[in-house]
């Protein structure tokens, strides 16, 4: 199908050339078809990025039961780190590192509803699963617990280059959500 070849071009292109170097004219060639047939779909190059992420990123919905909070949290990172590493997530960063502010308002949905908000989600169940457990004190599914590994990711990923290696997930959940999350 025509649209689903265009919306993986798009996210080549992304991952590929980055925001600023993705062109319609590009997307359409990657895609075997004319920049017409493009923009029927899609007006603009937003509109495109927007649902080429939301078709693409993949899901984090698979809650980790490992048997300790330890564990599933090291599992989730994993997870995590495979879809931020995945084309749709490597798509998704080159946006978030080139875009203005103005623009990256248009992928606020995307990355919060897409991303963040399913991530803090399984963080908060895996929370509440050591509580029944005795693991985790009561209040640790508050937002700013379950925020710490998303933000961390961001941060570590765009700020300091991190690809996450399974060392770094080992001191994240040891150096400071199990102190945090201790009963």
């Amino acid at each position: 199908m025509l649209e689903r070849a265009i919306l993986e071009s798009a996210l080549e292109q992304l991952s590929t050339v980055g925001w600023s170097g993705l062109t319609m004219e590009g997307v359409a060639a990657g895609a075997q078809t004319g920049k017409a047939a493009v923009y029927r779909r899609w007006p603009s190059k937003e509109d495109l990025v927007v649902n080429a992420l939301q078709a693409g990123l993949p899901k984090v919905d698979d809650v980790p039961d490992c048997g300790s909070v330890r564990e599933d949290l090291l599992q989730l990172c994993r997870q995590m780190r495979a879809a931020m590493t995945s084309r749709p997530g490597y798509a998704l960063m080159a946006v978030l590192h080139e875009c203005d502010t103005a623009t990256a308002e248009r992928f606020h949905g995307v990355i919060v509803e897409g991303v963040i908000e399913p991530s803090v989600e399984l963080i908060r169940q895996v929370m509440r699963r050591g509580m029944e457990r005795g693991e985790v004190r009561s209040g640790a599914t508050d937002q700013y617990v379950c925020d710490v590994i998303p933000a961390m990711m961001m941060y570590r990923s765009k700020v300091c280059g991190s690809e996450w290696p399974d060392e770094e997930f080992v001191s994240l959940i040891d150096q400071v959500m199990m102190p945090l999350l201790r009963p």
